[in-house]
């Protein structure tokens, strides 16, 4: 039954974020059915306020209970990615293009399943990649396993 739980979730949460000024970035459902986390990860330009968490928070709530999951005992979190947020789709690829990122694959690429670098695009299914220590790479967004934003702090350093 969590499975169908956690879609239903997910597709609350798009239908909020729809009825908003915000983007859905991603959702994590953790515990049991009869006691569940939900951290919601919401997003804007330029950035998420502490009423707009609250705000989707109000209107997340009231969608679940239309769905009659509410009866669910659950704890909200509402909150922005951050600064190093995840990147949690093909297409966060393709709006991040340029930024620096960390991403660990699922499957060796020449050896190795851990990069850094910078996001250089998407041609298909295939992250193209500017890893540090490697140089260009490409891999299957399929074969993604975890990656998120990095701050770059030299890079910071300099706009400053």
């Amino acid at each position: 039954m969590k499975q169908p739980v956690d879609d239903k979730i997910r597709e609350i949460a798009a239908k909020t974020a729809e009825k908003s000024p915000v983007e859905f970035v991603h959702a994590e459902i953790s515990g049991t059915v009869r006691n569940l986390t939900i951290r919601i990860f919401i997003d804007k330009d330029p950035g998420v306020t502490h009423e707009d968490c609250a705000a989707f928070s109000r209107e997340f709530e009231n969608l679940l209970e239309a769905e009659d999951i509410a009866a669910l005992s659950y704890i909200l979190e509402v909150s922005s990615p951050g600064v190093e947020r995840g990147l949690y789709s093909q297409e966060d690829y393709v709006k991040f293009t340029g930024h620096s990122a960390k991403v660990k694959t699922n499957t060796a690429i020449d050896g190795q399943r851990n990069f850094r670098g910078r996001i250089i695009g998407v041609e298909n299914d295939e992250i193209i990649f500017e890893d540090k220590t490697k140089g260009r790479v490409k891999f299957s967004y399929s074969n993604v396993a975890k990656a998120n934003l990095e701050i770059d702090l030299e890079e910071e350093l300099k706009r400053s």
